[in-house]
């Protein structure tokens, strides 16, 4: 198949996917508007994929069937970031992404059996020759945060309840699956740690699973997507910008083995992305999302500043400042990545993980400052400002005279601050705060392994050299 377009990507979901939400069961997902906006992005991002100017950032030839397929690092994942702002976080290049970093150290995955070493490998030719949209999963539900899984007195969490000749059957839940109502397939791996027991050994896998499996069933948490009666102008973002998050309902789950990739196996669940090389360039992909994501923030600040010339005020500046320092952060930080590369084990390019460590840890927060600062340069014009619809409406001269700025009209003005309204005060943002706190992990857990992995004895060496150098020379004295 090669790239799909967009018209065959919408094509691709009229299956017998079971997404639920509100209540009820979606008969189709591409025509529900809770969805369907999504969709229409999901869509538009497959196309441009085949437009001229783009092609050949975009796509490559595949060395197996010749078709052009899907990756070009941080240039493609760029283009397709600047198209939504940085906020469709869980577009189809992040798993990709994280998948072709599995299948770089396939041969991590054959600890206990050889067979899953090709299975991995093998799925990534898989999602590559068919432009395949993944959802995954990673979290047991939050049920007993006191115990380990294995532990817990209600056990709900998805493991494995029996193998058979066609493969496993996995019953439980995991969370959160974004992208599940827009995805082809579902990716479940691990990342909490599992004691290495019988006990803990039917939690321990990983695989991979049509979104449509029989007996797999996604329950959607509400839509942020406004009304039908709201314009899309009032909310620009979270019309056309709602990935959906959902727990995963795994009721007797048939995995086939050949989609098996770890087998009741807590060591190698643990430690998988560092041991794999996987998670630099995971970072890498989501660290080019937060530079759009930067970018696009602190454009719409010094647009909201110039209209009304707060910027003309030296604490605006100070604040727009931040912004700039915020963007060029992650700018270096990914550079910085992309020039200390290095090859992994099997001789595949793995951009440095330090550089983009920091930007794990610290884009959350300067998230939520850029959105804190919009708040405050806004200030009651982003609580003010009125539907779009007034534009029209009988109170069209009033709106017209009364809601312009001194370098802008009426109409610009509303568009403007709806959009700032959408990206940092409404239910949308609230999601994208609290998303860039926790897509990649618990950030005091991510801390603590930040703290194991650096190499801190050159550092403790060099205050040890010093301090002896001191005492020698006062010796001498």
């Amino acid at each position: 198949m090669g790239t799909r377009s967009g018209r065959q990507y919408l094509d691709s979901l009229h299956d017998d996917r079971q997404i639920w939400i509100d209540g009820e069961r979606v008969a189709d997902v591409t025509k529900d508007r809770r969805f369907a906006a999504a969709e229409r992005s999901m869509a538009q991002l497959y196309d441009m994929q085949h437009e001229p100017a783009l092609r050949e950032k975009l796509t490559y030839v595949s060395p197996t069937s010749g078709n052009r397929v899907l990756v070009r690092r941080r240039d493609m994942v760029k283009t397709w970031m600047d198209a939504t702002c940085g906020m469709f976080g869980r577009s189809p290049d992040f798993m990709n992404i994280m998948v072709t970093a599995f299948a770089c150290a396939a041969q991590a995955f054959g600890g206990e059996d050889k067979k899953y070493s090709e299975n991995i490998w093998n799925y990534y030719l898989h999602c590559r020759e068919n432009d395949v949209a993944m959802t995954h999963t990673l979290i047991n539900p939050q049920v007993d945060r006191s115990k380990p899984v294995e532990k817990q007195d209600k056990d709900l969490a998805a493991k494995i309840v029996k193998e058979t000749d066609a493969g496993i059957v996995i019953r439980g839940a995991r969370m959160v699956s974004t992208l599940c109502a827009y995805a082809h397939d579902l990716l479940v791996m691990p990342s909490t740690y599992l004691a290495n027991s019988e006990e803990a050994r039917p939690y321990a896998f990983g695989f991979a699973v049509a979104v449509d499996a029989p007996g797999l069933r996604f329950i959607c948490r509400p839509s942020v997507v406004p009304t039908e009666a709201a314009s899309p102008m009032d909310y620009p973002l979270s019309s056309r910008l709602d990935e959906t998050d959902a727990m995963v309902i795994f009721d007797d789950v048939l995995v086939p083995w050949e989609r098996v990739f770890i087998h009741r196996d807590p060591d190698m669940c643990n430690g998988l992305y560092n041991r794999t090389g996987a998670m630099p360039q995971i970072m890498h992909q989501f660290s080019t999302k937060n530079l759009s994501k930067a970018e696009f923030m602190m454009a719409l600040e010094f647009a909201i500043a110039r209209t009304t010339k707060i910027d003309a005020h030296l604490h605006v500046q100070g604040m727009l400042a931040e912004l700039i320092q915020f963007t060029e952060f992650a700018r270096a930080c990914l550079r910085a990545s992309e020039v200390d590369a290095k090859p992994n084990a099997a001789g595949f390019t793995t951009p440095a993980a330090m550089p983009l460590w920091t930007v794990r840890m610290m884009f959350p927060k300067m998230f939520i400052r850029m959105c804190e600062i919009i708040q405050t340069l806004g200030a009651g014009g982003l609580v003010a400002v009125p539907s779009y619809a007034e534009l029209s409406g009988p109170m069209r001269a009033d709106v017209e005279t009364y809601f312009q700025a001194v370098n802008a009209d009426a109409r610009q003005r509303i568009k403007l601050f709806r959009l700032a309204f959408d990206a940092a005060v409404s239910s949308f943002s609230g999601r994208q705060q609290l998303y860039e706190r926790y897509y990649s992990g618990d950030p005091v857990r991510l801390a603590g392994t930040l703290y194991d992995i650096y190499n801190k004895e050159p550092y403790i060496d060099q205050i040890t050299d010093m301090l002896a150098e001191i005492e020698a020379r006062s010796v001498e004295r």
